[in-house]
């Protein structure tokens, strides 16, 4: 990703997100156009079995296609590291930002947070494999945007966070997928 392109993100993530850095957790469910689901049935958190995986995914997918279907998306991947310089990564993600997320007087226990961005045309199951990391708390903080970035899916593991560009849109998807969402009336 060449300094323009970084540059040009870095602004429409500042205007569409003002406040937050891109990494899932750090949008917080304070917004009106946010909806979380959960992956499993009575908000089990983590897959035992492959029937679990495939609830898991099918959940994950559904979503996913009822936001992007057809279009190109964002992959946003956060690496955290006690560097300054970002890890290497997968070849078709690219280096986008990196900030100091914990400072230390001692440099071995500072932590960077380093987000790659990958760009692909969103088809049901082509990030199962990341999806199932994710799943199993193996992968954290990943953002799947839509363009321009006005919606935004953050699995974890659990559920996903997804945002969208109205409360009417957030509305219609929830009770598209009244089964999958939290019990509790904060959503969470």
């Amino acid at each position: 990703m060449d300094r323009e392109a970084r540059t040009a993100l870095t602004a429409l993530w500042e205007r569409r997100w003002p406040g937050t850095e891109p990494v899932g957790y750090e949008i917080g469910p304070a917004r009106d156009v946010w909806v979380r689901f959960h992956s499993l049935p009575e908000s089990k958190r983590y897959p035992d079995d492959e029937r679990e995986y495939a609830i898991v995914l099918e959940r994950y997918n559904t979503v996913l296609d009822e936001l992007f279907a057809g279009a190109e998306v964002h992959v946003l991947t956060p690496r955290w590291s006690s560097r300054e310089s970002a890890p290497r990564m997968r070849r078709d993600a690219k280096h986008w930002r990196s900030w100091l997320q914990t400072d230390d007087p001692e440099p071995e226990f500072r932590t960077y947070c380093h987000v790659f961005v990958e760009r692909r045309r969103w088809r049901r199951g082509c990030l199962d494999g990341l999806l199932r990391r994710v799943a199993d708390d193996r992968e954290g903080g990943v953002i799947i945007a839509g363009p321009g970035l006005r919606r935004l899916y953050h699995p974890y593991d659990g559920g996903a966070d997804v945002y969208l560009a109205s409360t009417e849109e957030r509305d219609r998807l929830k009770e598209r997928h009244a089964g999958w969402l939290s019990p509790y009336a904060n959503g969470l």
